[in-house]
């Protein structure tokens, strides 16, 4: 069945519409509570990079690979703690400030927490 070239331009539009969820997540060792903590425009696919990473073997924080290695995936959960939500202003597409910021407030909540980070 083919699609026509409208109903492909409409779908095009709608998907370029389409704005990513975007805040913190972390990825906390059941084991010993244990946090990592990262900011994305994109949850969704940062967390499945993450993911990758880890189970691949090749992520960049080379202390969360080793208890990811000794504890395995069954060790770790993955949660969202925050999402922000798009300004009204469309041309706005930047929000790496406010992401920041998002990471500097959840660092002194966990610390508070008596949470450590890798």
């Amino acid at each position: 069945m083919k699609m026509s070239s409208e109903r492909k331009k409409e779908l095009q539009a709608q998907f370029k519409q389409m704005k990513p969820e975007m805040g913190i997540f972390a990825v906390i060792n059941t084991h010993n509570n244990k946090c990592f903590l990262e900011t994305t425009q994109n949850l969704k696919g940062k967390m499945n990079s993450v993911s990758f990473q880890l189970r691949s073997g090749g992520h960049p924080n080379k202390e969360l690979q080793k208890d990811w290695q000794k504890f395995g995936e069954a060790g770790f959960k993955t949660v969202v703690l925050e999402q922000i939500e798009y300004e009204n202003d469309e041309t706005k597409t930047n929000y790496s400030e406010e992401l920041q910021l998002l990471k500097m407030i959840w660092c002194e909540k966990l610390t508070k927490d008596n949470k450590q980070f890798y």
